[in-house]
């Protein structure tokens, strides 16, 4: 089993103004706490630099954007302060996307699950291959995915959100997800779907900074108050962490089930 601190974050900036992050782990790239405050951080200051234009956030490898939270760290957490500790992590790096005033694309070559769906829904442009199936498997561990529901909800609307969530163990289609809004584009593999990337992103990179700038602000209009909204979320995904119902499901997906 991958050790929980044998990820990486990896930052490449081009002489065009476009910046990507990529975040790597070993256990299908789930991401625990030192993994989420390292990309966070990327994200802030990345948005801080004057010559970048537009910010890719994607992961390493083929078959897995993301597994959501690293059950490994999940099942020792012991309190309630540190089980939102824990959470608040997806929150600032939503949160971190949603306040850079750079244009963020998320890049998403397969499947997705709980956080890293919301990942995707952190995105201002998402795109995607034909196997980057979601999944919201919060319920099936007692959880439920409380952070990441404002983003996702904005992305693909209350009712396919409610399914989602509901069909806790069901993967839906990259086609489905991109007909509910969560991806704008889905390509037949990654090597078109990083040629449209590549495209995309080149003509963001050419436009005015400031028009960038000023669409980012617009996109995410009444969002002004997710630092707090996410870290109460994240208190009570916390709190059911440490539950026996959860402790119990998180072992039994850690022994093969997931």
């Amino acid at each position: 089993m991958p050790a929980i601190d044998n990820g990486n974050i990896s930052f490449e900036k081009s002489t065009n103004g476009v910046a990507t992050i990529s975040f790597y782990h070993p256990a299908q790239n789930s991401l625990p706490a030192s993994l989420l405050n390292e990309l966070t951080q990327n994200i802030i200051q990345t948005g801080e630099d004057k010559e970048v234009r537009v910010i890719v956030l994607k992961s390493g490898g083929e078959r897995t954007f993301c597994a959501g939270a690293s059950f490994d760290e999940l099942v020792q957490i012991k309190d309630k302060e540190a089980g939102a500790l824990f959470f608040s992590g997806f929150a600032k790096v939503i949160n971190a996307c949603r306040k850079s005033p750079k244009i963020v694309i998320v890049r998403v070559q397969g499947k997705a699950v709980g956080g890293g769906v919301g990942l995707a829904a952190a995105a201002d442009y998402c795109l995607a291959t034909q196997f980057a199936s979601i999944k919201l498997s919060e319920l099936a561990i007692g959880i439920g995915p409380f952070v990441i529901s404002p983003a996702v909800t904005r992305k693909i609307g209350l009712p396919a959100f409610s399914q989602l969530t509901i069909r806790a163990s069901d993967f839906q289609t990259a086609e489905w997800a991109c007909d509910k809004g969560l991806y704008n584009e889905v390509y037949e593999d990654i090597t078109e779907l990083d040629a449209a990337l590549d495209e995309l992103t080149q003509k963001l990179a050419s436009y005015h900074p400031d028009a960038l700038t000023g669409l980012k602000q617009i996109l995410w209009e009444g969002t002004e108050d997710w630092d707090e909204l996410l870290t109460q979320r994240a208190a009570i995904s916390g709190e059911l962490v440490l539950s026996a119902f959860t402790q119990q499901a998180l072992q039994g997906f850690l022994s093969g089930n997931r």
